[in-house]
C-alpha cells in the first residue's frame, strides 16, 4: 500500500463525514435531510429520493410526492420512525409535509452532541487506517522488504498525513459547529 493509497481512502472518510453532516441542516427545509431515509417498499428497503420526489415549498417545509401512490403509507410510516430530526409529517390526499420545526438552543445542542460523535466515528476510521498502515509496514520491515530507514521515513510521512486529515475533519467540525449555533 502505497501513500496515494492511503490518502485516497482517508478523503472517502472525509467525503462520508461531508455527506453525514448534511443530515444535519439548520435554517431552511433541505432535501438531502430525508432523502436517504430507508422506506420499507415493493418488499425491500430503498432509499425516499428512489421513491418521491422532495421538493421545498416554503423555507421549513418539503413536500414529498411518491412515484407511486401504493407506496405513501410506507414512506408516511418511515418519516414517522424518524424521531431525532424532530420532524412532523402531515399526509394529504397524494403526498406528504415535512415540517421542520424551528430550532430550539434545546435542539441546537443536542445538534451539537450529534456533530461531535460523528466527527470523533470520522477520527476512529482515520486511525484505523493509519493502523492498518502502520501494521503493513512493520510487516514489510520483518521480512526485510524495507529498512529501517525507509519504515522510519515512511510512519513519519504517515503520521504527517494522518495529522492533515484529522485536521481537516476538525475544521468541518468546527464549522458545521460554528453553523449550527447561530441563529
Amino acid at each position: 500500500m502505497d501513500s496515494e493509497e492511503t490518502r485516497q481512502k482517508m478523503s472517502k472518510v472525509i467525503d462520508f463525514l461531508v455527506d453525514d453532516l448534511q443530515s444535519l441542516q439548520v435554517g431552511r427545509a433541505n432535501p438531502s435531510v430525508i432523502e436517504k431515509i430507508m422506506v420499507e417498499a415493493y418488499e425491500s428497503k430503498m432509499p425516499l429520493v428512489e421513491l418521491a420526489t422532495i421538493m421545498p415549498s416554503e423555507s421549513n417545509q418539503l413536500i414529498v410526492t411518491p412515484f407511486d401512490q401504493t407506496v405513501l403509507k410506507s414512506i408516511e410510516r418511515a418519516l414517522g420512525v424518524e424521531r431525532d430530526l424532530g420532524l412532523m409529517i402531515k399526509a394529504e390526499e397524494n403526498d406528504i409535509r415535512v415540517q421542520f420545526p424551528p430550532l430550539t438552543e434545546e435542539r441546537r445542542q443536542e445538534f451539537t452532541k450529534l456533530l461531535s460523535q460523528k466527527i470523533e466515528a470520522a477520527r476512529v476510521m482515520i486511525r484505523q487506517i493509519r493502523h492498518e498502515r502502520m501494521s503493513e509496514l512493520k510487516k514489510a520491515f520483518e521480512d526485510k522488504e524495507i529498512d529501517e530507514d525507509q519504515k522510519f521515513n515512511q510512519e513519519k510521512e504517515l503520521q504527517d498525513l494522518t495529522n492533515e486529515f484529522n485536521k481537516k475533519i476538525e475544521d468541518i467540525g468546527q464549522q458545521k459547529e460554528k453553523e449550527l449555533l447561530s441563529i
